[in-house]
This record gives structure tokens, C-alpha cells and sequence, in this order.
């Protein structure tokens, strides 16, 4: 196959041992902009006082400095000034993380450690082999890059699960509707006062393996008062990509996104995930931003109808997803509105605060760390005695329906705004 004279690095040559990338790379990396390392002035607000080690999740499984925030800024910043190179452990160090940015809450100098850990993974980028390397552009800067791709994915993934890693059938859920696409405009059913338009992020993963989620989440924004758009020329977030080395990409998805919700009052993003990193849109696409909000926090903002008749007398957990706890700042909102729910009882996780392992692509790439951290968050929801998990990101969501089911648990897991909607439905929905 000819090389791609726009992403010249992803499936060149491997590296030879030794090669040395001391500060900013070269250019090499497709969408490559200058800075795509951490930048010192970051790396040096990190004071290294140690708060942030017992709150870190690898730190605490494996007791090793180079596992913990500090450890892995310290290689960062002697990278940067050249005092190391970009060498095995380095990246082990780097791949090693969750990015689940617990650090960051307890930071008295609110270092930005997720920002320094993308940059810091397009750094050891073109040290992967040839074929993580072709695999990592398939997967990324392709397959999810492209709806049409996506669908045929879904389409084949009954034919292709047999074949897939146990770890990888282990969390990864049947494609969701996968026929039917979601309607470009939603009106509020009649009888009910319209109260403006909002857009939807429909997503990736979300909207081919999770598609119930968005069809709950439209109808609930319908019912109180809310026009529904659903953009045909969106596309997968990038954050994912953003995670995972892949900026250049991150920052073409980025572009297309600010083009497809330019006059959009506000944008609905259901999965934590991606609604942290759109909010980072600004750093990656020199101060262009969207107005993002999360359901539950736009319902809870904006008022919405209380259920009559609920969904029975049922427990309910809510975890909380890293991105949505850390990086936005979302606790009561969602806990708000499932407690208007007649008959829900929502009860707490102990050490609810704690990385369930999910983390994007972790669990595949850290199978023995992710699961460990999956079991004892598992454990954890069984301790709670609930019925019903609730889950408002998709790769959690994946992560916990495995752990449960491990343990032999009968939880069901679910998006918060799935509750509601069915609250709002009780003789079923059509």
C-alpha cells in the first residue's frame, strides 16, 4: 500500500531504540502542531507536594512513584528540558495512566495534568510498533472518524464477535438499533409549550451501541419543551482520539463539530466523556468553543416536569463518571432529578469517586489494572444493595455490566435519563 502523504509517521519504519524526542516533536505526526508536548509553563505549575498519590488510581494499586501524577510530570518535564528521552518506560508510564484527573481535584496549584497527558502521548506516538501503529489509525483516525464506517461496523460486529479478545467480548454490548437512524428534528408533542431548540451530540459509540439512550434523551427534552436536532454533519467527538495521541485528529473532529452546532443555542451531550473534552474545544481549536450541556444539568437548570406515577419502589446507585465528576464539575444535578422520580430511592457507592477502570480504550490496553479496578468498583454497587445502576457514559456503562455480571449481580445499568423517561412512560414505551 502506497503511504498516505498526510499521515507520513503512522505506518512507517519502527523506531530504532534510543531515538531521542526531547521537547516537541518534529512534525512527523499527522495534524501536528507546534506545542504538542506538554508545555513548561504547565509542567511547571506541579509544585510535587504528593496530594494528589493516594487519590491517583494506579498509585494506589501498584505503590510506584512513576505510577502516580508526580512520578509521570517528573518524566515529562525531564523530558522537556533533555534531561531524558522518549524511551520504553516513558511510555509505559504515560500508557499506564486512566486520565481520570483525580489529581486535579486535590492540585493546590491546579496543574492541568489531562491536558500534559495528551500532549505527553503524542510524544511517544511513533514509538509504537508498525502495527499498533496501523492499528490506532484504523481504529481512530478512520473507523470512528467516519459514520458510514461505524455503521457497517455495528452491522458486522455479530460476525465478527467470535473472533474478538474475551476482554474485548467481556464489555462490549450488541449494536443498538442499529437500522434505524435518529429523526433530524424532534417537536415537543402537542399540548406542550415550546421553549426553544436544542442540538444533539448524537456520538460514536454512544449512537450505534447505546441508541437507546439518545431516542430517551429526545424524548425526554421533547416532553418538556424542547425542539430536538439531531445534525447529519456531526461526527465523533474526538475524545478518544485527544486521549490516545491522536491530537491532530482530535483537532480535524473538533472543526467539523464547530461547523455542524455553529448556531445551536445549546448542545445536549448524553456520555461524560465526550461532553468533558468538548468543552476543551477552545485549547484545540485556537478559542472556538460550544455551548455543551449535560442533560440532567440542563434539566435540572432549566425546570423540568415531575413524574406522576414513577417506575415502582426501586433502589437506584449513581456513579459517577470521572470525566462528568472531575473535569465538569457534576454531582447534585443528576441526583436532583432521579429523586423526583416517585418511589426511586437513589443511594450512594462507597468510594463513589473511584475510576472504575473503563477509561476510553484502558480496559483493552490495561487489561490487569482496568480489571482490578472494575472488580472492586462492582463490588462496591453490589455492597449497595440497588436494583438499578446508574450510568450516564457509555465505556463505564460497558465496564460495570461486565464487572456485575462476573460477580453473578442482577443489576441492571442504565443512563439516568433512561429512568426518567420511563417515569415518564409507565405503560411502556412505543
Amino acid at each position: 500500500m502506497a503511504p498516505d502523504p498526510h499521515l507520513p509517521d503512522v505506518l512507517g519504519a519502527d523506531l530504532p531504540a534510543g531515538t531521542r524526542f526531547a521537547g516537541p516533536l518534529d512534525g512527523s505526526m499527522p495534524g501536528w502542531r507546534p506545542g504538542d508536548a506538554p508545555e513548561p509553563v504547565d509542567l511547571d505549575a506541579c509544585v510535587a507536594c504528593g496530594l494528589c498519590l493516594p487519590h491517583c488510581p494506579t498509585y494506589r494499586l501498584t505503590g510506584e512513584e512513576s505510577a502516580s501524577p508526580r512520578g509521570r510530570i517528573a518524566a515529562m518535564r525531564a523530558v522537556s528540558e533533555g534531561r531524558a528521552e522518549v524511551d520504553d518506560a516513558f511510555a509505559s508510564a504515560m500508557d499506564r495512566c486512566l486520565v481520570c484527573r483525580a489529581c486535579e481535584d486535590v492540585c493546590p496549584s491546579h496543574a492541568p495534568f489531562g491536558r500534559m497527558m495528551e500532549a505527553a502521548r503524542v510524544q511517544i506516538e511513533p514509538r509504537r510498533s508498525r502495527r499498533e501503529r496501523a492499528a490506532r489509525r484504523l481504529g481512530l483516525d478512520v473507523l470512528l472518524s467516519s459514520p458510514k464506517l461505524l455503521w457497517t461496523a455495528a452491522v458486522l460486529q455479530p460476525i465478527a464477535r467470535p473472533f474478538l479478545p474475551r476482554r474485548i467480548r467481556a464489555i462490549t454490548p450488541p449494536p443498538s438499533e442499529r437500522l434505524r437512524r435518529l429523526p433530524r428534528v424532534t417537536e415537543p408533542p402537542a399540548g406542550v409549550e415550546a421553549r426553544g431548540t436544542v442540538a444533539l451530540l448524537s456520538g460514536c459509540v454512544q449512537d450505534r451501541w447505546f441508541r437507546e439512550v439518545n431516542r430517551a434523551t429526545i424524548r425526554v427534552l421533547a416532553r418538556n419543551g424542547w425542539r430536538v436536532e439531531v445534525s447529519r454533519n456531526q461526527r465523533c467527538c474526538g475524545a478518544l482520539q485527544a486521549h490516545n495521541g491522536r491530537l491532530g485528529t482530535a483537532r480535524r473532529l473538533a472543526a467539523r463539530n464547530l461547523d455542524a452546532f455553529a448556531n445551536a443555542d445549546h448542545v445536549i451531550v448524553n456520555a461524560a466523556g465526550c461532553g468533558a473534552h468538548m468543552e476543551t474545544y477552545g485549547e484545540l481549536t485556537e478559542g472556538r468553543e460550544l455551548p455543551v450541556r449535560d442533560p440532567l444539568v440542563f434539566l435540572d437548570e432549566h425546570g423540568f416536569e415531575r413524574p406522576v406515577r414513577g417506575i415502582g419502589t426501586v433502589r437506584v446507585a449513581y456513579h459517577d463518571a470521572c470525566h462528568a465528576l472531575r473535569a465538569q464539575q457534576i454531582h447534585d444535578e443528576p441526583r436532583r432529578v432521579l429523586r423526583a422520580i416517585p418511589g426511586l430511592e437513589v443511594v450512594e457507592v462507597a468510594n463513589g469517586d473511584r475510576c472504575c477502570g473503563a477509561a476510553g480504550l484502558y480496559a483493552v490496553t490495561e487489561p490487569e489494572l482496568s480489571g482490578r479496578l472494575r472488580d472492586e468498583k462492582a463490588e462496591a454497587v453490589r455492597a449497595a444493595g440497588a436494583g438499578i445502576l446508574a450510568s450516564a457514559n457509555p465505556g463505564c456503562t460497558m465496564q460495570l455490566r461486565a464487572g456485575l455480571r462476573a460477580l453473578g449481580e442482577d443489576v441492571e445499568v442504565v443512563h439516568p435519563i433512561q429512568l426518567l423517561d420511563r417515569a415518564y412512560h409507565p405503560e411502556g414505551i412505543r
